[in-house]
C-alpha cells in the first residue's frame, strides 16, 4: 500500500511534455509511480481531471528574515510554492558581526521594503558566520524548502564595517571579501549574489557593491571557481552591452554559472532581445547564463495604505504620515484638503520619486479581479483627457475608492507598449526562467509572489490581448527550469524517484483576488497579501501542507545545503 495516491489528474509533469491523465503514487517523501496505479493508498486524493503539477520552485525571494520566525512562509506557500531561494540581490543577514545587525536591517528595509521593526523584533540573531546562519535555518521546519546565496553587501559590511559603501578597497579587503563569499558557498550556500542597480538604496546610499570594480568582481569569480560549484545571481538596470558584458564573459571563462534579472526597460526597449540572444550563445559555449524574467510587469501598487503613492511627497500629505487609515481617508474626502494637496508640488529632489509620482501614462486602476494587462486608454493620463480633469485629480479619486483601500497599478518595466507581448517573448525563450516575484519583500508596495498562479490564470487560460502560452510550458518554466538553474535535480518533475512536491489545482476555478494590506508581521508590520482560490491541495515532501487553501499544520519543508556531493536537505 502506498502512503498517498493522487488519482485521475491531468498530469503536467514539469518537463514540457503534453498533459496526460494519470495517477501519482507517493511513499515517504518520494514519488514512486506516475501512470496507472493499481495499488491503493493509505490516503487518496481524487483529482478528477484537476491539474496535477510539481510544486513551484521560486528562485527569487527575500525571506531571509521571515524564514527565521515564520514556518508557514506566506504568501509564497499560499500559491503552491514548495521551494524558495533567498539571499538574492546582494542583501541578507549573514555573515554579521556582533552588534552590526542594524546596518543589515537598514539595508533590507531600504532595498526590499521590509519593515525594519518587524526584522528587529522577529529575528533572533543566533549566528555570525554564513554556515551558522544555515544551521540556524535548519532548526525550523516549514511548509517549503529554503535555500540561500551569500549576499555581497553583508560580506562587505562584515569585512569593511562603516566603509562598506566605499569602492576604494585595499587589495587585502578584496581578497577577504572574495574569501568569505567562497566560504559561504563551501558552508552550504547555492551561490553568491550582488546588486548592480541604482534602484536599490538604503538611507546610507547605494547598496554596498553596486559599483564594485572589475578587480573585486573577478576576485569573487575566481574564488567561486576554486570552490567548483555555485552560481552568481545579480540584478541590474538592464542588459548593458559594455562593462556588464565583459564581466559576464569573465565569469563564463572561469566556469561560473550566472543568473540575473531581465526586464524590458523604457530607455532601451529592445535590449532584452540582445540579452536573450547572448544567454543562448553563452549557454551553448560553456557556463550557463540564465535570465530571470517576470510573469507580469513588476507591479507597484500605489494606495493610501501603501509605502508610496503619487502624493507622498506633497507637504500636506506629509502631515498625515503615521496617522490611522480612517483619518487619512477622512482628510482626503475634505474638499479643502483636496484643493490644497492638488495645488502643491512634491517636496523632494529625488528624481526617481518625482518620476514615479508623475508617470500618469503608467498608472491604472488595478480592480478586483486585478487587471495586470490594462490598455493604454485605461491609464490615468488617457482618462484625464477623456473626462476633462487633470491626471492628478483622476488618481486622487481612484485612491478614495473602496473606502480608501483601492490600489493603483503602476508597472515598473516590461510595459513599454502597454501590453504583455515583450513579456511573452521573454517567457517563451529557451534560455529564460521565471523570476522577480520577490516573495517576502516590498511588503508595502509590490505583491508579486503570486507569479506562479498568474502563469496559470493569465498566460495559460485568460489572456485576451494577445497570444497565450501552453500550460505545459508555463509549468515547466516554474518547476524543472527553475530547479535546474541551481542544480536542484531532485525536484521540479513528476517522475519516479523525484521529491514528492505536488500541486493539485482546479485550473478552471483558479482565481486571484485583489491584493490587500494586513498588519501581521512582528511589531505589527504591514504587508500586502493576495488570496487565491483553486489550489485543491499542495503536497510538500509527501505530506499535504495546504488543503483547499488552509494550512494543515504539516511542516515537511527543510533547509537546503549545497555540498560537494550535491544538495542535501537538513
Amino acid at each position: 500500500m502506498h502512503d498517498l495516491v493522487i488519482r485521475g489528474g491531468r498530469v503536467v509533469d514539469g518537463t514540457g511534455a503534453p498533459a496526460r491523465t494519470a495517477d501519482v503514487a507517493i511513499d515517504g517523501d518520494l514519488i514512486v509511480e506516475v501512470g496507472r496505479v493499481s495499488t491503493r493508498g493509505r490516503h487518496e486524493i481524487v483529482a478528477d481531471g484537476a491539474l496535477v503539477a510539481p510544486g513551484w520552485v521560486d528562485v527569487h525571494t527575500h525571506y531571509d528574515g521571515q524564514a527565521t520566525w515564520d514556518p508557514e512562509m506566506a504568501p509564497s506557500s499560499h500559491h503552491g510554492v514548495t521551494t524558495v531561494v533567498m539571499g538574492n540581490c546582494g542583501v541578507g543577514f549573514a555573515p554579521v558581526r556582533p552588534g552590526d545587525k542594524n546596518f543589515l536591517i537598514e539595508l533590507m528595509e531600504g532595498v526590499e521594503d521590509i519593515p525594519g521593526t518587524a526584522l528587529d523584533e522577529g529575528i533572533d540573531w543566533q549566528w555570525e558566520t554564513f554556515g551558522e546562519y544555515i544551521d540556524t535555518l535548519a532548526t525550523m521546519h516549514r511548509t517549503v524548502d529554503v535555500a540561500t546565496t551569500v549576499p555581497h553587501a553583508a560580506v562587505r559590511a562584515y569585512v569593511m564595517g562603516e566603509r562598506a559603501h566605499s569602492d576604494d578597497l585595499t587589495a587585502e579587503e578584496i581578497a577577504e571579501v572574495a574569501r568569505l563569499m567562497a566560504q559561504g558557498v563551501r558552508e552550504g550556500a547555492l551561490g553568491c549574489s550582488t546588486s548592480r542597480t541604482i534602484l536599490h538604496r538604503s538611507k546610507h546610499g547605494l547598496v554596498p557593491g553596486t559599483n564594485a570594480g572589475t578587480d573585486e568582481l573577478a576576485a569573487i569569480a575566481d574564488a567561486m571557481a576554486e570552490v567548483g560549484r555555485g552560481l552568481f545571481q545579480y540584478v541590474s538596470d538592464g542588459f548593458i552591452d559594455g562593462g556588464e558584458r565583459q564581466w559576464l564573459e569573465y565569469l563564463a571563462s572561469v566556469g561560473v554559472d550566472v543568473t540575473y534579472s531581465l526586464a524590458q526597460v523604457p530607455h532601451d526597449p529592445d535590449a532584452y532581445r540582445r540579452a536573450l540572444e547572448a544567454a543562448a550563445v553563452q549557454s551553448d559555449s560553456g557556463a550557463r547564463l540564465t535570465p530571470q524574467v517576470p510573469a507580469r510587469p513588476t507591479g507597484m501598487l500605489f494606495g493610501l495604505q501603501s509605502s508610496f503613492n503619487p502624493f507622498m511627497a506633497h507637504p500636506s500629505y506629509r502631515l498625515l504620515w503615521g496617522r490611522p487609515h480612517d483619518e487619512i481617508v477622512a482628510r482626503f474626502r475634505d474638499p479643502s484638503f483636496r484643493a490644497q494637496l492638488l495645488s502643491e508640488q512634491p517636496a523632494t529632489e529625488q528624481r526617481a520619486a518625482v518620476h514615479l509620482a508623475t508617470a500618469w501614462d503608467q498608472m491604472y486602476r488595478l480592480g478586483d479581479p486585478p487587471d495586470y494587462e490594462p490598455p493604454a486608454e485605461a491609464s490615468a493620463l488617457a482618462t484625464s483627457a477623456r473626462v476633462g480633469r487633470t491626471s492628478a485629480e483622476v488618481v486622487y479619486d481612484w485612491l478614495l475608492e473602496d473606502n480608501g483601500k483601492a490600489m493603483i497599478f503602476s508597472p515598473l518595466g516590461s510595459y513599454v507598449d502597454h501590453n504583455h507581448d515583450a513579456i511573452r517573448e521573454m517567457l517563451t525563450h529557451p534560455a529564460s526562467v521565471v523570476g522577480l516575484g520577490d516573495g517576502g519583500a516590498h511588503c508595502g508596495l509590490i505583491c508579486d509572489a503570486s507569479f506562479p498562479t498568474y502563469l496559470l490564470t493569465h498566460w495559460a487560460r485568460d489572456r485576451h490581448r494577445g497570444e497565450r502560452i501552453p500550460v505545459e510550458q508555463v509549468v515547466h518554466k516554474q518547476t524543472q527550469a527553475t530547479a535546474e538553474v541551481y542544480g536542484m535535480d531532485d525536484r521540479g518533475v513528476l517522475a519516479e524517484g523525484m521529491l514528492a512536491d505536488v500541486n493539485v489545482i482546479d485550473h478552471d476555478g483558479l482565481h486571484l483576488h485583489a491584493p490587500h494590506m494586513v498588519n501581521d508581521l512582528p511589531a505589527g508590520g504591514k504587508r500586502l497579501l493576495q488570496e487565491v482560490d483553486g489550489y485543491v491541495v499542495t503536497v510538500k515532501s509527501g505530506a499535504v501542507t495546504f488543503d483547499d487553501g488552509e494550512s494543515t499544520g504539516n511542516r515537511t519543508g527543510r533547509t537546503l545545503k549545497a555540498t560537494d556531493d550535491g544538495i542535501i536537505r537538513i
